[in-house]
């Protein structure tokens, strides 16, 4: 009895130049990675760069603070990164949103933009700094009572802009509100009520409010 040979398995044209062609590929590359490889080799490792560090003086909501700097520091990484504060937010971190609103010798400023360095000598104001001993400011208890936060993700770059303001303008309109406040934007679009609620705070207090919030405009 004959024995029967397997049949051969077909293989078509395709698969035969598939086949080939990746066996073609993987034989040129050999040569080029391995020629990269002995190139690896051969470079020394980059010599690691010491960063200059500065040591600043500043003033951070009335406490004096002695810090030492790494020279590309942002002053929005040193107040979150290093001191704790996260109360000043990062959003576009290139001083377009205001998120990060900080007061710099009384004026507001995108702490994104401005590096640590330069702090030496100055002032330096976060909104952890404006509630006292538990009790919020007037600005604050009307950004509660005019629903002025929605995701709040901007909130705290908002209330230091118009703290900004109320302190040189302790009565502004709404107008003076809304252009003191245009550096800072709000994703959820609630301009309205922080304006209103900028105002508000600015109206002289009716002593039969009983108020507990602080009285001082802010």
């Amino acid at each position: 009895m004959k024995n029967k040979s397997k049949p051969k398995p077909e293989i078509s044209r395709r698969t035969f130049l598939e086949g080939t062609g990746t066996a073609l590929v993987v034989t040129a590359a050999l040569p080029a990675l391995a020629g990269e490889a002995a190139i690896a080799a051969q470079t020394p490792a980059a010599p690691s760069v010491k960063v200059p560090r500065t040591a600043i003086r500043f003033m951070l909501n009335g406490t004096a603070r002695r810090v030492e700097v790494e020279d590309r520091w942002t002053l929005a990484e040193l107040l979150r990164d290093h001191l704790g504060l996260t109360g000043t937010k990062i959003g576009c971190d290139r001083g377009e949103c205001g998120a990060c609103t900080v007061l710099l010798d009384g004026k507001p400023v995108y702490s994104c933009s401005n590096l640590a360095v330069w702090m030496d000598g100055r002032s330096i104001e976060t909104v952890e700094g404006l509630a006292r001993n538990g009790q919020l400011t007037r600005l604050q208890q009307a950004f509660v009572e005019h629903d002025a936060p929605q995701c709040g993700f901007c909130t705290s770059g908002q209330l230091m802009a118009a703290t900004a303001l109320l302190r040189t303008n302790p009565h502004p309109t709404a107008d003076q509100a809304r252009a003191a406040m245009t550096g800072n934007l709000c994703r959820c679009a609630n301009y309205n009520r922080y304006v209103e609620a900028v105002v508000a705070a600015g109206m002289p207090m009716r002593p039969s409010t009983g108020s507990s919030a602080r009285g001082d405009g802010q």
